[in-house]
């Protein structure tokens, strides 16, 4: 069974975000945690996430939102610790106007296949990231892309509560690498 890592975007995922819910509601969730949630410096993010996949008994399941995707995408080319998958909700996109200038150290993600499973689950009208960025991306990453319709950045804004529709999603996805092993 594997280990599951909550990776916030900007802010850490408030109490009212479905990241801050699974984390409660699972044992097995651990939430990594870099100096600044709200200064984000990729280095510091990176080496956050390493100490946190590294301190995994099995490999994780990466359950990143929004500058976390972007995170992943960096950190698994410098880093060849095990992960299950990686399971990407409202990747932004750094060319955008609304991407924030404090992450500016996140833009130009490597391109290519990532080196593990992923799941892209996208917004048709997330403000930081357009449909057709996400469908490039995960095209590029070799990432399976789920769509769930108009529901802004997925965030804690979006109402989504606890996110059921998106909870399924996850667990089909964890079920389909567990298949894989």
């Amino acid at each position: 069974m594997a280990d599951i890592i909550i990776l916030p975007g900007i802010g850490g995922s408030g109490e009212t975000h479905w990241q801050t819910h699974w984390e409660r509601t699972n044992p097995r969730a651990i939430r990594f945690q870099p100096k600044s949630w709200d200064k984000p410096d990729l280095p510091d993010w990176a080496a956050a996430l390493e100490r946190t996949v590294a301190a995994t008994k099995n490999a994780p399941l990466l359950v990143a939102h929004s500058l976390a995707c972007l995170l992943v995408v960096h950190w698994q080319r410098i880093s060849s610790l095990p992960v299950a998958g990686a399971f990407l909700v409202a990747v932004p996109d750094p060319q955008s106007d609304a991407f924030p200038a404090e992450a500016a150290g996140f833009g130009g993600p490597p391109e290519g296949k990532l080196r593990f499973p992923s799941l892209v689950i996208a917004s048709a009208d997330d403000p930081y990231g357009k449909i057709e960025y996400a469908r490039m991306r995960a095209a590029e990453w070799g990432s399976h892309i789920v769509e769930v319709g108009a529901v802004g950045h997925i965030n804690g804004r979006s109402g989504l509560e606890d996110w059921p529709s998106g909870l399924a999603l996850f667990q089909a996805f964890a079920a389909s690498i567990s298949k894989r092993a």
